[in-house]
């Protein structure tokens, strides 16, 4: 019942823009500055691998996710130092725009449970929250925004005028 209020409902397609607007903002500038102040990802790498997520009993949680940030993201911190603000702003302005919202939330999804796999806990469930929200809602969460046009070409267009290949037996 909620979850088709959120994909059909011309009310929850204004609300959700405002969610939208305010999500995408906070993408937004937090790519920009990193894209425009020099952003380097190895500082907080290695503060993550020394001090990982830990359970009740001092054990560490997400003991793969640091293996993964020591043996992968360390080494190759050049590519995530250019993927994560690049990321970033471009989800938020996906946001902004209502353009493939649906995808840049899903990237933002993923974006925000790195970091809080890493133990960055911030405002990350709240965005985890309404991220969630807008995935859920679908088309809707964009139909005041660029997906009220963008979506619909993409789904005629790529498919138009292309002839089949018949199979023989």
């Amino acid at each position: 019942m909620v979850v088709n209020w959120l994909r059909e409902n011309k009310v929850a397609a204004g609300i959700l823009t405002v969610l939208r607007l305010y999500i995408g903002y906070s993408w937004l500038t937090a790519g920009f500055h990193k894209l425009t102040g020099g952003f380097d990802a190895s500082g907080y790498l290695k503060a993550v691998i020394a001090n990982p997520v830990k359970g009740p009993d001092g054990a560490m949680v997400y003991g793969w996710y640091v293996d993964f940030l020591k043996h992968f993201a360390l080494p190759n911190v050049d590519i995530f130092n250019t993927i994560v603000p690049l990321g970033e702003f471009l989800i938020g302005l996906g946001l902004i725009l209502g353009c493939l919202t649906t995808a840049a939330m899903f990237f933002g999804l993923v974006m925000n449970f790195a970091f809080f796999l890493a133990g960055t806990v911030s405002h990350i469930p709240t965005d985890l929250f309404i991220g969630a929200i807008i995935l859920f809602a679908g088309f809707n969460a964009g139909r005041i925004g660029l997906d009220r046009w963008v979506i619909p070409f993409i789904r005629n267009t790529p498919f138009k005028g292309k002839k089949t290949i018949k199979q023989t037996v």
